[in-house]
């Protein structure tokens, strides 16, 4: 094009040389070409340069082509301004790939934190450091659904005040994290917009101009996604409003969190439960460990016992007690329900049934005094139970006992003779208040059987519904009648084993003993 080319900066009617940030200023005059200045060599025209906020363009001066120097800046502007706008463009994209590789290094940040620990509240304070700092919020928090309480609880926060760590009710309807649950649906709220947002409740409104509620949704392999918690963010620094970008960047973090919120209470339900179960195997072995062991009842006679407990722990129990010379006590209970209460009862019923057996006159005796102490415990627990207590006399041939309402307990006589029911003489424990325990005596002679058992063996079912029944289990026990009491027991077992369709839902007792 020919001559000098210089950039201005224009300034009302002065300009000034854009590579000299400290040079003087120039004044401007209308010339033929618009904007011209004065030079030595002559007036120098100027022509604006498109979207340079200000800048001008000078091709010249120069005296011998004065017809096309307007022409000439006009094309230079044209070329000045498209390399500016690349330079401008540029600098917009490095910018933007800046911005894109810190969100990127923050997924695969959080990517490697979930990784790496299976604590939700470790990994949480992190996440909401890292997020934060990348969106530049001052306050951030996570806060995770407790199902059982109907909570949100928040995890890790930062920022926040003490107020503000207090779990919200997911029907919260003055909490905007509660709704953003509920609807699954993010949130944001802009100020500088003119946007209205006033909380239901005072001081519950959020800092600043703005904030950002995104859910956090777990997607299980077979079924629709749904809310596990929800990511806040608040008071950003700088331009106070959080941006389309900010809320995809945390909505992709929110997806990684709800898996790893599933995969830590998974964990973490294993851990409770690999706990319960050693604790539960320990309170099983503790309540076999009251029951006289095997080998006791072995020197004590011929006598065979098995308790089975439906769960871990069962409210069934039986006691050899011995007494004087030619004497020995049976008691046999079953405490309503089973489980770990009917569990802790049975215990405080054996024990103390134990001592006071050793010490009353008289079945009868035995269990009203067991009635005086375990009575307020009942009736506080709203439970009962059914309880046995005979004493065998093998010197006068008979068997003497007191039943609160345990209903099978029969003498199978060594004749060969049909078996006899020891009826009730009161209610179970605990159902009528203080009830008065009889007493009933039968004989007892050689080779009689001695047949104590609780519901859980009459009550179990085969596949069609049918009962095992008293009868079928009498007639299992009749017809072993010639071996070993132990070996009765295990007979009784192995038919109920054949017999049984479906999972034991009650405590199975079985307790015999010979002359």
């Amino acid at each position: 094009m020919g001559g000098e080319v210089q950039v201005w900066r224009v300034e009302g009617d002065r300009v000034r040389a854009l590579s000299e940030e400290r040079g003087a200023w120039w004044p401007t005059f209308a010339g033929d070409a618009g904007h011209a200045i004065a030079t030595p060599k002559g007036p120098a025209w100027l022509e604006p340069v498109p979207g340079g906020s200000g800048t001008w363009i000078q091709l010249g001066p120069d005296a011998t082509d004065a017809a096309t120097r307007a022409e000439r800046a006009r094309t230079g502007a044209a070329l000045l301004s498209g390399t500016m706008a690349g330079e401008r463009e540029m600098g917009l994209m490095a910018g933007e790939l800046a911005t894109r590789y810190e969100e990127i290094d923050l997924l695969y940040t959080i990517s490697d934190i979930l990784g790496r620990t299976v604590k939700l509240d470790e990994a949480a304070r992190t996440i909401v450091r890292e997020v934060s700092g990348v969106v530049g919020a001052r306050r951030a928090s996570i806060m995770v659904h407790d199902a059982r309480e109907g909570l949100l609880r928040v995890v890790a926060g930062r920022g926040l005040d003490p107020g503000q760590l207090a779990p919200v009710s997911v029907d919260d309807d003055c909490s905007i994290a509660a709704e953003v649950f509920r609807e699954r649906t993010p949130r944001t709220y802009d100020a500088t917009n003119g946007e209205a947002h006033e909380s239901c409740q005072p001081g519950r409104n959020y800092k600043g101009n703005s904030f950002l509620c995104v859910p956090i949704l777990y997607q299980p392999p077979d079924g629709p996604p749904r809310p596990v918690g929800v990511i806040n963010l608040t008071d950003r620094l700088g331009e106070d409003v959080f941006t389309s970008g900010h809320k995809k960047l945390v909505m992709a973090i929110a997806n990684q969190i709800g898996a790893a919120i599933e995969n830590a209470r998974l964990v973490e339900a294993e851990r409770e439960g690999a706990r319960l179960s050693t604790e539960l195997n320990l309170a099983h072995e503790l309540q076999l460990a009251l029951l006289p062991a095997q080998t006791l009842l072995a020197k004590s006679g011929d006598i065979g016992a098995r308790s089975q407990p439906a769960e871990f722990v069962g409210g069934d129990f039986y006691d050899l007690i011995s007494l004087r010379r030619d004497t020995v006590g049976v008691m046999m209970g079953d405490v309503s329900g089973h489980g770990l209460a009917a569990a802790m009862l049975m215990a405080h019923a054996m024990s103390a049934a134990g001592i006071l057996a050793q010490s009353a006159a008289s079945p009868e005796e035995a269990l009203m005094r067991l009635l005086e102490d375990i009575g307020d415990r009942l009736r506080r627990t709203e439970m009962s139970m059914g309880l046995f207590y005979g004493v065998v006399d093998r010197h006068r041939n008979v068997l003497r006992y007191a039943n609160a309402g345990h209903p099978h307990a029969f003498v199978v006589p060594g004749d060969g003779g049909p078996p006899v029911r020891l009826a009730a003489t009161a209610p179970p424990l605990g159902l009528a208040g203080e009830s008065v325990v009889l007493g009933a005596q039968v004989g007892w002679h050689r080779r009689d059987l001695l047949c104590l058992f609780t519901d859980g063996m009459v009550d179990t079912r085969d596949a069609a519904g049918g009962f095992y029944g008293e009868e079928r289990l009498l007639t299992a026990v009749r017809a072993h009648a010639a071996q070993p009491a132990p070996e009765i027991v295990d007979a009784v077992f192995a038919d109920l084993a054949a017999f049984e369709g479906g999972a034991q839902d009650d405590d199975r007792s079985l307790f015999v003993l010979r002359r």
